[in-house]
């Protein structure tokens, strides 16, 4: 979706598909947002009210337990309702259209879609279909984008690491079917990173024209030189047509980030996992579960991310 679909005629939000091409500026204020969503949940632990009698839909045709919960959360924590679509027993099973669904649901006054499909395109496709003021969220499409994910890791990098340009960030892993590492690229590139490298097998690389300004490492320990941070990602088995990898042993033993492989980045280099991790695959439990982890972090983060953009998108 190119910049304009996704503001309105003030500039500001109307939807969220994707980070490519967000302006800075707008990205920091979700940030900032975030931020200052997270300052006050904390001093009072109850919901807020700037969504009160708005209702959030989550139509997720995919698993999900992080983004569903966090956006579930998100809203109820602003005081929206929330309704979790089941899509099993909905009327896409018997045939129904995505965009006879998505205008069922507007003429029951919904006044966002938070979307996760298989196929990229989905949630731009819905957003250019919408007929009423209600905003469309991308909850990730196929392997294209997950922008508040992008924004979540971002924000997660920010509150340990505020200056940008200063930072060397490492993505690992199954780049080539990651919406996760497509939107990560397009937050830390916007936001400035110094540099930004990503190391995978050639055959788990999308084209270089997909990784604009990244420097390409296939080595995993050269990669690891001098990172502040690093973002792992498993391999997605149920992308991939066919066995792109050896066994997950021999990609653990080129890939996997242990305890010693973390020892050739900074010594206070953050690691970071936007799950679900594969343990023993692509990241050891004692570095997971250790002291520079930030996974779970992340996760918690996610929440306040959710919150400022559906406050940004719904918000007077």
């Amino acid at each position: 979706m190119t910049r304009s679909a996704q503001l309105d005629t003030h500039r500001r939000l109307r939807h969220l598909i994707s980070l490519e091409n967000l302006p800075a500026a707008e990205m920091l204020r979700l940030l900032d947002r975030a931020e200052s969503l997270r300052q006050e949940w904390f001093a009072n632990r109850r919901k807020l009210d700037l969504l009160h009698g708005r209702t959030v839909v989550n139509l997720f045709f995919e698993p999900s337990t992080r983004t569903r919960t966090s956006f579930d959360l998100a809203a109820k924590r602003l005081g929206a309702d929330v309704i979790n679509f089941d899509i099993a027993s909905s009327s896409t099973s018997k045939g129904e259209s995505l965009v006879d669904t998505l205008h069922t649901l507007e003429a029951m006054h919904c006044d966002a879609f938070v979307v996760r499909h298989k196929e990229n395109g989905t949630a731009e496709f819905l957003a250019r279909h919408v007929r009423s003021a209600a905003a469309v969220i991308n909850a990730g499409d196929g392997n294209n984008a997950h922008p508040t994910q992008g924004l979540l890791d971002a924000y997660t990098i920010r509150r340990h690491r505020p200056d940008f340009s200063a930072l060397t960030v490492l993505i690992c892993g199954d780049i080539l079917h990651s919406r996760v590492a497509r939107s990560d690229i397009h937050a830390l590139r916007t936001l400035g990173v110094g540099t930004l490298r990503v190391c995978a097998p050639a055959n788990l690389l999308p084209a270089q024209t997909e990784l604009p300004g990244c420097e390409i490492v296939e080595d995993f320990d050269t990669a690891l030189g001098g990172a502040d941070v690093v973002i792992m990602l498993r391999l997605q088995k149920e992308r991939m047509q066919h066995a792109q990898v050896p066994s997950e042993q021999a990609y653990y033993a080129r890939y996997g980030l242990d305890a010693r492989r973390l020892r050739l980045a900074r010594p206070d280099c953050l690691v970071m996992h936007p799950g679900p991790i594969n343990r023993e695959v692509e990241i050891a439990s004692a570095v997971a579960d250790g002291a520079q982890s930030c996974i779970l972090e992340q996760v918690g983060n996610g929440v306040f991310v959710r919150m400022a953009v559906l406050a940004e998108l719904l918000g007077t």
